[in-house]
């Protein structure tokens, strides 16, 4: 009994270690979205903002692509500290390329990152149904809400942050959850994830 009891806690404990080919998958993810990142830090401010000029909060509906690296990575790989790592490596090659936004690019991402890291955490790694996978998402835009509240948004009324917030939702659900799933299953099926889970 003791000697099955230990080897069900090896087999737990060396499924979240990462491996080489872990690290260098969620790096590519990071650094693949550091660089859309940064075209869509650039369209954000210009051809975004223009074609919802008639209702602003309106764009925050395509404000999900920044959190895709945080669902999607674990996803993937499967390990703890995916979502943060993926993220922030995003972050950091979006900043190093020249956001707008400044050192405050890499406070977003540690917090986009977090967020979701945490509801994978409460999973244990185990879970990765389309509904935890856009809790995690979701948690990621309200990490991602509230940040820009404080620093960006403070002077705004109440109700548009609400419903800023809830269009961050839907975005969040759509584009970070099911985005994430969609481009899991092309990676799958063109072989480019051979080793991974299912």
């Amino acid at each position: 009994m003791a000697t099955t009891l230990r080897g069900a806690t090896l087999a737990a404990g060396s499924n979240t270690r990462w491996r080489t080919r872990d690290i260098v998958v969620a790096a590519v993810i990071g650094v693949a979205f550091g660089v859309v990142f940064w075209v869509w830090n650039l369209w954000w401010g210009g051809p975004i903002e223009a074609l919802f000029s008639f209702a602003p909060p309106l764009k925050d509906l395509a404000y999900a692509v920044w959190l895709v690296p945080a669902v999607l990575a674990p996803l993937v790989v499967r390990k703890p500290g995916a979502a943060l790592f993926a993220e922030m490596v995003a972050a950091g090659v979006s900043a190093i390329l020249g956001s707008q936004w400044g050192v405050d690019t890499l406070l977003s991402g540690f917090v986009q990152g977090a967020a979701a890291e945490l509801i994978f955490a409460f999973t244990l790694y185990r879970s990765w149904s389309y509904p935890v996978l856009a809790i995690a998402a979701i948690a990621s835009a309200a990490a991602a809400w509230i940040h820009d509240w404080a620093l960006y948004y403070a002077d705004v009324d109440l109700g548009v942050q609400v419903v800023r917030g809830l269009l961050m939702a839907v975005s969040a659900v759509v584009l970070v959850a099911g985005g994430s799933v969609a481009l899991h299953r092309a990676l799958k099926g063109a072989g480019a994830l051979d080793g991974f889970p299912d």
